[in-house]
């Protein structure tokens, strides 16, 4: 069944105002979703922080129902966070690492989580294995699994990279991972809302996203799933009264599922909005979703790619919504300050973000315009001709 377009752009208020080809950055919210944030923020200013959560806590618990459901996980397995870096944060900060230890990654992995991973090399002398590409310029599932070791503690990928189109074979991944024995961390930040992502064909023991992007919640939420079987192999980096019990003056006792990996205080508008959020995508269908960005996607490639002096960045056998590309004489900034004045919103995929991707490819500067299925051809042909008077002025 395909999507209803001119329902899902009549239930997204900033189709009106602007053309949105920012979604993974942050997608526009759609009005169930604006809805169930404001709704709370009103009701706390009414009858209190405290008295709103209790008054919505079939709500706020839903919204870990809603996430288990999208991802083929229990609800014991879900925490809610503040966003996805620290969501994976959790995870990899919880590894007792020791010094000789080996992480196994690959190009396109995320600035924040590399970072992670050099402060604890220089903190517990962990080793960094950095997988390279595939002819298709995907993660080469071969290489990787021949990078295991007996030091081999993690394996870190990330399932969509911030600077192309690519989606990355997570699921073979997976089965090296469990062949061998490996915990599989997955940084799932672009992907979850984008693609579906089932958490047992995948084989990862974690996952981590954000509710702003694909799944078009609001800023400041995240998840992070846990396996069940994986809870142990883990220690949060820190804890507090919510995640776990003072049992006694000198014990404590850590909650029995991944709300261990939580802390008391929160966004809980924005909680209630995130599952607001999921069960809007379930109503719709994950994989019709897809499907409708993946079309829009190859569309403004294919748009864009006709372009005098454009060059368009994507790699990977399987592609998603968003789209790299830069100008061979015109600075990617002047391309995306006229797009600004024209209300038409993009971003920019700078080097540092993804360096070691951005250096194996030697790429430059370049603007991200990332679409959603809300996005229509027309936008589509409206976008690549203000581009291509952009750039033959």
């Amino acid at each position: 069944m395909s999507l209803d377009l001119a329902r899902l752009r009549a239930d997204t208020p900033g189709c009106d105002h602007v053309l949105h080809f920012n979604n993974a950055g942050a997608g526009l919210m759609p009005q169930p979703v604006l809805d169930a944030l404001h709704g709370h923020l009103v009701r706390e200013s009414l009858i209190g922080g405290y008295e709103a959560h209790h008054a919505a806590e079939e709500a706020y618990q839903d919204t870990y129902a809603a996430i288990a459901e999208l991802i083929g996980a229990d609800a014991s397995e879900i925490a809610l966070m503040e966003n996805a870096t620290r969501a994976w944060d959790q995870v990899f900060y919880g590894m007792d690492f020791k010094a000789g230890d080996r992480v196994i990654t690959a190009h396109a992995s995320y600035a924040s989580n590399y970072l992670a991973m050099l402060q604890q090399k220089k903190r517990h002398g962990i080793e960094i294995d950095v997988i390279g590409d595939d002819g298709h310029g995907q993660v080469d599932v071969a290489a990787l699994e021949a990078a295991i070791t007996d030091r081999t503690r993690l394996i870190c990928l990330t399932h969509v990279p911030t600077n192309g189109g690519l989606v990355n074979p997570a699921e073979a991944v997976g089965k090296v991972a469990r062949r061998h024995n490996v915990p599989y961390l997955l940084d799932a930040c672009q992907s979850v809302g984008q693609v579906a992502v089932n958490v047992d064909e995948i084989g990862c023991d974690f996952l981590s996203s954000t509710g702003r992007k694909y799944l078009r919640g609001p800023r400041g939420t995240g998840f992070l799933y846990v396996r069940t079987e994986a809870l142990d192999l883990i220690e949060p980096p820190f804890l507090d009264l919510h995640a776990a019990d003072w049992v006694s003056r000198d014990a404590y006792e850590m909650a029995a599922g991944a709300s261990r990996f939580e802390n008391w205080e929160g966004y809980v508008a924005g909680k209630v909005a995130l599952g607001a959020a999921v069960r809007y995508l379930l109503e719709l269908g994950q994989d019709q979703v897809y499907e409708r960005i993946a079309a829009n996607g190859a569309l403004l490639r294919e748009q864009l790619a006709s372009i005098p002096g454009i060059s368009v960045y994507d790699l990977g056998l399987r592609k998603g919504g968003i789209v790299t590309f830069s100008h061979n004489a015109i600075n990617a900034r002047q391309i995306k300050a006229g797009l600004d004045e024209r209300a038409m919103n993009v971003n920019l995929a700078v080097p540092k973000w993804a360096r070691l991707d951005a250096e194996a490819r030697d790429l430059p500067i370049m603007i991200r315009a990332s679409v959603h299925a809300y996005n229509t051809e027309e936008e589509v042909a409206r976008f690549t001709s203000v581009v291509a008077e952009a750039v033959a002025a």
